[in-house]
């Protein structure tokens, strides 16, 4: 019997390429993806993308997008209290598992894996793999058509200049020792928009940059 699955969706190059790879599965039913939003901006946390963006994603993928509003600032509670109620309705629903696109980090998996203990709801983690490895998954997303942009840097790990560049090959050559090719370590974020998982291209373009809470953010702008 197939497992029911919602995917964590952040909108970015990861949990993209984890639906890609989930729908390889046979025994896997993937029934939506779920992503969080700061409810005052209207966008995806971190990423700072526009939920219509998002919305856009989950079309293209043809997935319905479960939404959960968190306040801004978020505290952990509030964030545990609201992503509790969504694990509730989603076993009500039938759901069994919600896979995570996380990579490596051992602490961030221990918190997933602490999250649904007792809920009736499984974590799956379809992408994990070991640090050495993320330089092989990026050229392996890249080379099987998917195109990403970066929305957020960290200027304590990576310069202000990577934003709004393409994930492409030219990008991984000129990311600074250290930096992991893929991100994980929070030294950048992305916008999805093109793929093997999804039926269409998201048209997107790169807006204004800004400097907000110690990170450089990237707008990007629906265009038809």
């Amino acid at each position: 019997m197939a497992r029911a699955l919602l995917l964590s969706w952040s909108s970015g190059k990861d949990s993209a390429w984890a639906l890609h790879v989930l729908r390889q599965q046979r025994d896997v039913e993937i029934v939506g993806l779920l992503t969080t939003f700061n409810e005052v901006a209207d966008r995806v946390a971190m990423h700072a993308v526009r939920r219509s963006l998002v919305e856009a994603q989950a079309a293209a993928a043809r997935l319905p997008l479960w939404r959960i509003a968190l306040p801004f600032p978020c505290s952990n509670a509030d964030y545990e209290s609201r992503m509790g109620a969504v694990i509730d309705r989603a076993r009500q629903e039938g759901v069994t598992h919600i896979a995570f696109g996380d990579l490596f980090l051992q602490d961030v998996r221990e918190y997933r894996v602490r999250m649904l203990c007792g809920t009736g709801v499984e974590p799956v983690f379809p992408l994990w793999c070991s640090p050495a490895q993320t330089p092989a998954l990026a050229r392996t997303m890249l080379g099987n058509g998917m195109r990403a942009v970066l929305t957020c840097v960290d200027p304590r790990q990576l310069q202000e200049t990577f934003v709004g560049r393409a994930f492409d090959a030219a990008l991984l050559a000129d990311l600074p020792d250290g930096v992991d090719p893929c991100g994980e370590r929070g030294e950048f974020h992305t916008f999805c928009f093109a793929g093997p998982m999804f039926d269409r291209e998201i048209g997107v373009q790169v807006g204004e940059t800004v400097s907000r809470d110690g990170f450089c953010f990237t707008d990007l702008v629906p265009v038809a």
